[in-house]
């Protein structure tokens, strides 16, 4: 009998030990990739609307300093910040994007897909 057919008739044993079964719970990279992409998400969602705040309690700030100098002064430079904040949020995620869609990733959250790509 020849040697490889010897081989394939032998079945495989199912290794078994203690730990995490991997397939369990899903691929790790997607799991990363849901908490990275939950986590950007929701700081972005928390900072925009803390900006919003402050140019909310910024504009207010500016009517109800009655023409004092000092009070208009603060309440400028808040609302100020404020929307400058804003914009800076809005922009990082525009320039990440931009900058993912470059490289060629359709989603840069998708981190699953980039190790595959790079042949992890």
């Amino acid at each position: 009998m020849d040697l490889n057919r010897l081989l394939a008739d032998v079945p495989i044993p199912s290794i078994k030990g203690p730990g995490i079964d991997p397939g369990k719970y899903g691929s790790g990279t997607l799991t990363l990739e849901k908490i990275i992409s939950q986590v950007i998400g929701v700081l972005t969602i928390i900072a925009v609307i803390f900006f919003a705040i402050q140019v909310i309690i910024a504009g207010y700030n500016f009517i109800s300093s009655e023409g004092d100098e000092k009070k208009m002064e603060m309440a400028r430079k808040s609302l100020t910040n404020g929307v400058l904040g804003i914009v800076i949020v809005v922009v990082a995620v525009g320039i990440a994007s931009l900058i993912a869609t470059l490289l060629g990733i359709s989603n840069p959250l998708d981190l699953n897909a980039l190790f595959t790509g790079m042949g992890l």
